[in-house]
């Protein structure tokens, strides 16, 4: 034995699948040597495929045999081996083995080659199109757990093995031969480009100015308020993006993956948007800049603004080409941008440390202790405020979701957005914190520029300017064109080489815009793959390695030379810098979303965030969205709350897990145990149906009338007994559970599905009668079907129908059952809305194609659940079987006949809008409002609207008039609205005798006719039979009996075009009226009739007068 491996192998050839000795394939293996210990098999048909590996492998490689090869330890030396105790060997069923002959073990080789369980793996988290990496798909349950007479799995790796060193280079080969994507790491990819769209414009042209308004002191607390909001939202940005894998889409894909598409949709848009239009904004203030330039040597080629359009064009046509180069071009064009970008920066700070004589009238004198003080406080003019100078300021700080825009074309966008952003925010905020402070020391706020304004002895002055030989007073009066408040470019002044200044704004704007550019229809591409809007998914296709949007690109070049050629980019710059807002807004409140929802799914590896913080920056963003501009701030939110509207109402097939799912569930949670510890009232019960419709699609009619009253009221669930004579399939169950549940959601029918396998009708709905809910969301009321072919079945199911009905009294609930006279059960008919899944989509056919019939109908179709045995078709019809009824009129399909096309039209009656006409509601006895509470909730609906309640009472002939007013009392109470009451006080009657025959006629079959019989044989028969009739029973219920054919001759006589009836239901003691007399009851007093619903509350009270 010490050179074989113990076996669980029986010597049954059946039970040899659970062999755990076998370690893989060795068809290509070279022989080794067998050891003599090691028996053959004794099945000898072991099939190869059962040592392959169990999981498929999706996208990787085709799986085949492989060599075993030997333990690292082991060489084909006998002599060289480092341990005598290894041996080869075979079983002699092809399989080789390595044994421990000291331990009886495997030894050297991977935990867990000897079984298809899987080991983790990472491969099998990824989704279907991971960009890195393959996906896997580890053994499902039931591949490990069910039995092993299924069909064999498919071939693929088995766990622990590795592919062969051939493959390896085959499969990387391939790999290399279809080239691989250009991916940026967190300099090139995301700092580079948040600073370069930081540092914008404002920088060189509005910096001096504010702080000539504002003052250093509040122009540093300007730049710290607009850090500290994006600071903020970076934390944010940085938390979502470390919360899982992150795909292209920047904004739009952290929102959309956080809050849900309606969130993300919405944003989505108008920030790609708004980066179409930042593109327009940064080109033309590149190109003012260049038409100022030609002016000031008369080199204009029109004018002005036309000058503006043609310089604009040409600039927006080569960003355009630099983009559609790929993101290689358009990477290095920016690196480009920033060396000059910095050169411009530095060569500010040097020639602010380089004062000149001729540069003193224009206001700049270095650094003087005397311009710092003088410069630190406000002064505000021409209307401004602290507010109007932080709303122009504030744009210059957006541009920290540059790097996020293109999170797809990084190679790690968990670890580079973080750092790449809050880096870059960092190091913009100190640069303009020292450009402001080194302007506002420098500089003063007003000089004329002429150096003849020297201090003169006779003048009182006490200005900086004036410690320093200048008297620039005369601007008090206004009109100097230098100095902080006066010279935009002020700057280029101050540098040691002005034309550089000059190359820093194109530098700039060009950046700004390119990143733009790209930024816009990235985000863009992917809003449009995952197919919110339906009619934008044109956009969603890529073209080469990296997938470019260039179909976006040319949107964006097209929206950019539409707002350069014709828009007033004044009014729309302020929507624009909102539309950026109002994502900032929505980033920061993700992150509290999620917090809040305490998702097990919310595991950001960066932990330097809070989700109040995170609330109070989203809060901080609105704030400053209406103090840049509060008309602009109402449009950005209308927009918003436009589009979200809009997506919520198409509502996409996508599921994201988003933390609004979270919240949902806890909040759901957090009710529902509220609830349980609040007693039940009654001025808020309402009717909680568990309605036994079998599949969804059976019985429209039963779900749809139901819905009508429980619709955003209360709760329903609709049952499935699922009677089966073979053992329980838990799977299919499981299936069929997931498809019904999407049939009631695309009908919009407001109910669970909840579907049990049992042995009868009885057992199973006394397992839903018990079972379902949750806390106080549990059915109260029972609905079902009238079972209308009750009297050609078998009467046993007569008895389980009765006894349920019997059960649900017995657990306290209501009862309410629906008559159709065309009946309720439509599964039989083919061409039916099939319970679909997700991704399927129901046939185009013609208007003169007609739906067909399976011949076959099951017996007990009418019966309240779907009676489904292992050889019976379901209503779960497969598409191919429809597609064969539709098109191929075989044997198998027939026309649809006339009885099918009256049951069909019958079972969307309750579908479309009722019209004119009345719900009788015939109110015999009092079983605590239910009876009444049903049509009332009815005629709330629209469908049902127009439809009056008419009430019908008993009463005596000699006091119709007192009863009616008593009844018009008690309604009037209830606040309820009826048309009319009517006394019957011709209930006691006798039926007529063609009437009382007829229901002699149809009890005759069930009678137990015990006169004809001896004793003891009629006692045997009726415990054999219990539903059997006796003639004491037809004697004691001989008034009940005749009370049923009069409510049924009075039915016809006064409700025969009634919309609805609803009935109270008559009663029939336990135990001494049997089934079959009970259901001929419900029979007579049901028949020939328009729609009738039998209804018998608990006989608790269900309305009340009382406040």
């Amino acid at each position: 034995m010490s050179g074989q491996k113990p076996s669980l192998k029986s010597d049954d050839s059946a039970q040899s699948r659970f062999q755990v000795d076998v370690v893989m394939e060795a068809s290509s293996a070279a022989p080794g040597p067998a050891a003599p210990s090691a028996p053959a098999s004794t099945d000898g048909s072991r099939p190869p495929e059962e040592s392959k590996g169990r999981f498929r492998v999706v996208g990787f490689m085709d799986s085949g045999a492989m060599d075993i090869g030997l333990p690292p330890d082991v060489s084909h030396e006998p002599d060289t081996a480092k341990s005598d105790s290894v041996s080869l060997h075979s079983t002699g069923t092809g399989h080789t083995h390595i044994s421990d002959s000291h331990s009886n073990t495997y030894y050297m080789r991977t935990f867990g080659h000897n079984t298809i369980d899987a080991v983790p793996n990472i491969d099998f988290y990824r989704q279907t199109a991971a960009p890195f990496g393959e996906k896997l798909t580890r053994p499902s349950l039931s591949e490990l757990h069910d039995e092993l007479d299924k069909e064999p799995f498919e071939d693929g790796l088995a766990n622990g093995e590795e592919p062969s060193a051939a493959e390896e280079a085959a499969a990387l080969a391939a790999k290399e031969a279809k080239g691989g994507s250009v991916k940026f790491g967190w300099v090139k990819g995301v700092l580079i480009r948040c600073m370069l769209n930081i540092w914008g414009v404002m920088l060189f042209i509005r910096m001096s100015w504010i702080v000539g308004q504002a003052g250093i002191g509040l122009t540093i607390g300007i730049i710290l308020m607009a850090t500290v909001v994006t600071t903020i939202t970076g934390l944010s940005t940085s938390a979502i993006a470390t919360n899982g894998f992150v795909r292209g889409g920047g904004a739009y894909y952290l929102i959309s993956r956080s809050l849900g598409p309606e969130f993300g949709g919405s944003i989505g848009l108008i920030f790609a948007f708004a980066n179409a239009v930042a593109v327009a904004m940064y080109v033309v203030g590149f190109a003012e800049t260049v038409v100022e330039l030609l002016n000031d040597v008369d080199a204009l080629m029109t004018d002005e603004l036309n000058d503006i359009r043609i310089v604009g064009t040409l600039t927006i046509i080569l960003l355009l080409g630099i983009s559609v180069a790929g993101m290689e071009w358009e990477a290095k064009a920016q690196i480009v941008l920033l060396v000059i970008l910095l050169a411009a920066i530095v060569n500010f700070f040097f020639g602010s440390f380089m004062p000149s004589e001729s540069k003193e009238p224009k206001g700049f004198f270095g650094y003087r202790t005397a311009i710092l003080l003088e410069n630190f406080g406000p002064e505000f003019r021409d209307g401004e405020t602290f507010f109007s100078v932080f709303a122009i300021f504030f744009p210059a700080a957006t541009g920290i979701l540059a790097g996020a825009n293109i999170s797809g074309d990084l190679t790690d966008p968990q670890s580079a957005i973080p750092k790449g952003t809050l880096l870059a925010i960092l190091i913009t905020g100190l640069t303009y914190v020292a450009v402001a402070i080194s302007a506002g020391s420098c500089i003063v706020r007003d000089a004329t520029g002429d150096h003849n304004d020297t201090v003169s002895p006779t003048v009182n002055c006490t200005d900086a300017a004036c410690t320093l030989g200048y008297d620039f007073s005369i601007c008090k009066e206004g009109g100097c064109p230098f100095g902080l408040m006066n010279d935009f470019q002020v700057m280029s002044l101050v540098s040691s080489f002005g034309p550089l200044i000059t190359a820093g704004i194109f530098s700039a704007t060009l950046s700004s815009a390119l990143a733009s550019l790209v930024s816009a229809p990235k985000v863009f591409q992917a809003l449009c793959k995952d197919n919110i809007y339906p009619g934008l998914s044109v956009f969603a296709k890529g073209y080469g390695r990296n997938n470019e949007p260039l179909r976006g690109y040319v949107l964006t070049f097209c929206i950019g030379l539409a707002f350069i050629l014709v828009a007033e980019l004044n009014i729309i710059a302020p929507i624009i810098s909102n539309f950026f807002l109002a994502s900032y807004a929505l980033i920061n409140f993700s992150v509290f979303h999620a917090s809040l929802a305490s998702s097990p799914g919310w595991r950001p590896s960066f932990k330097y965030y809070n989700m109040w913080v995170s609330l109070a920056g989203a809060i901080l963003c609105c704030v400053v969205m209406f103090v840049i501009n509060w008309w602009a701030a109402l449009v950005t939110l209308l927009i918003v709350l436009a589009l979200y509207i809009y997506v919520s109402y198409k509502k996409p097939d996508v599921n994201w897990g988003s933390s609004t799912q979270a919240l949902i569930y806890n909040q759901a949670l957090t009710h529902c145990l509220n609830l349980t510890g609040v007693e039940d009232h009654v001025k808020n019960f309402r009717p909680q149906c568990l309605v036994l419709a079998g599949y969804p699609n059976a019985r429209p009619a039963l779900l749809q009338l139901v819905n009508s009253f429980t619709k955003n009221v209360s709760l329903m669930v609709s049952g499935h007994v699922r009677t089966v004579s073979r053992r329980s399939n838990f799977r299919e169950l499981y299936q069929d559970y997931a498809r019904c549940q999407r049939y009631l959601n695309k009908k919009r029918i407001k109910a669970f599905y909840a579907p049990v396998f049992s042995d009868n009708l009885r057992h199973g709905a006394q397992l839903l009668l018990q079972a379902v809910g949750l806390g106080r969301l549990k059915p109260n009321t029972l609905v079902m079907g009238f079972k209308n072919n009750w009297s050609d079945g078998n009467m046993r199911d007569v008895e389980n129908y009765i006894n349920t009905i019997h059960d649900a009294f017995d657990l306290l609930f209501g009862v309410v059952i629906l008559r159709l006279q065309e009946g309720l059960d439509i599964s039989h008919i083919q061409g039916q809305d099939e319970l679909l899944s997700s991704h399927e989509k129901p046939p185009v056919i013609t208007k003169d194609v007609l739906i067909s019939v399976i011949p076959a109908k099951d017996s007990d179709s009418d019966s309240c659940p779907s009676k489904t045995t292992s050889n019976q078709s379901s209503p779960l019809i497969t598409r191919a079987q429809e597609l064969l009824c539709f098109f191929d009129f075989t044997s198998s399909c027939s026309p649809l006949s006339l009885t099918d096309q009256r049951l069909l039209e019958s079972s969307q009656q309750f579908k479309k809008k009722q019209g004119k006409g009345t719900i009788d509601v015939w109110w015999l006895f009092d079983d605590g409002g239910l009876t009444l509470l049903i049509p009332y909730l009815l005629t709330n609906r629209s469908k049902w609207g127009d439809c009056r309640i008419r009430v019908f009472i008993g009463g005596k002939i000699n006091r119709i008039d007192h009863d009616r007013r008593a009844m018009a009392t008690l309604l009037s109470r209830f606040r309820i609205d009826f048309s009319d009451i009517n006394v019957l006080g011709d209930i006691n009657t006798k039926p007529k005798k063609h009437n009382k025959l007829t229901f002699k006629e149809l009890i005759e079959p069930y009678r137990l006719k015990e006169d004809d019989m001896e004793q003891e044989a009629a006692e045997r028969l009726k415990a054999q039979e219990p539903w059997r009739i006796t003639d004491n029973e037809l004697e004691l219920y001989k008034a009940k009996t005749n009370r049923q054919i009069r409510l049924n001759e009075l039915l016809k006589e006064h409700s025969s075009t009634a919309k609805l009836i609803v009935m109270s239901m008559p009663l029939a003691r336990k135990g001494t009226v049997s089934s079959a007399l009970y259901m001929c009851w419900l029979e007579t007093l049901s028949k020939d009739l328009p729609p009738l619903l039998l209804v018998r509350g608990n006989h608790q009270s269900v309305l009340t007068f009382y406040s």
